[in-house]
């Protein structure tokens, strides 16, 4: 893992699911797959053969489809069989997997943004995947929701939490759309993640 700065001291917070720190959580490209979702039902719809992996650039979806802009894709995505794509997408490997077992410690709080018709949609897919929390925030500034560790993926979310968020651990979910950000650890995997929230735990007990 890459850092800029080191890990600051924790002060145990009692969560919903324990006690423990506040855990804020991404899910599109962090718990949710979104890519392979949206590439495997336009593959699907118009013939074509997008590789799942082919996504190297934040809003680069123009760049791979027939959509001239990121509008007219967000208009296609928004009604797949009476829901919306967000409805339809899978989880990562050992995303729910490692939550649950965070949960038992820390308080999971989902940060996450959407578009309002997509509001409902996300509630049902975190019902339907078991995401362990009882908070949930759909915003597009994260940084106003406290939390001890933020886990993203977005670089402008992440430019932003460590802007507002000095005191707080905010990492990076390495992916192929994202780049370093001066003031976050990198974390590639989820048992990655899971690490660096205990050994934070252990420092601060």
């Amino acid at each position: 893992m890459r850092a800029k700065r080191e890990a600051p001291h924790l002060a145990g917070r009692r969560g919903n699911y324990g006690e423990g720190v506040r855990l804020g959580i991404d899910l599109d490209g962090v718990v949710a797959d979104f890519n392979t979702g949206w590439i495997r039902r336009y593959n699907q719809e118009f013939g074509t053969d997008i590789a799942f992996d082919a996504v190297v650039a934040w809003n680069g979806i123009p760049s791979l489809t027939h959509f001239r802009h990121m509008g007219e894709f967000w208009k296609w995505a928004r009604d797949h069989g009476g829901h919306s794509l967000f409805r339809h997408l899978d989880t990562y490997p050992g995303a729910v997997e490692t939550l649950s077992s965070l949960a038992r410690r820390h308080q999971v709080v989902i940060l996450t943004t959407k578009p309002d018709w997509a509001v409902h949609d996300t509630f049902a897919w975190i019902a339907d995947h078991r995401i362990p929390t009882r908070e949930v925030h759909i915003l597009e500034d994260k940084w106003e929701v406290p939390c001890d560790v933020y886990l993203d993926d977005a670089p402008h979310n992440l430019a932003a939490l460590v802007a507002h968020r000095p005191e707080a651990t905010v990492c990076r979910f390495v992916r192929p759309w994202n780049e370093p950000v001066a003031g976050a650890f990198d974390v590639e995997t989820w048992e990655q993640f899971a690490q660096l929230v205990n050994r934070l735990s252990v420092t601060s007990g």
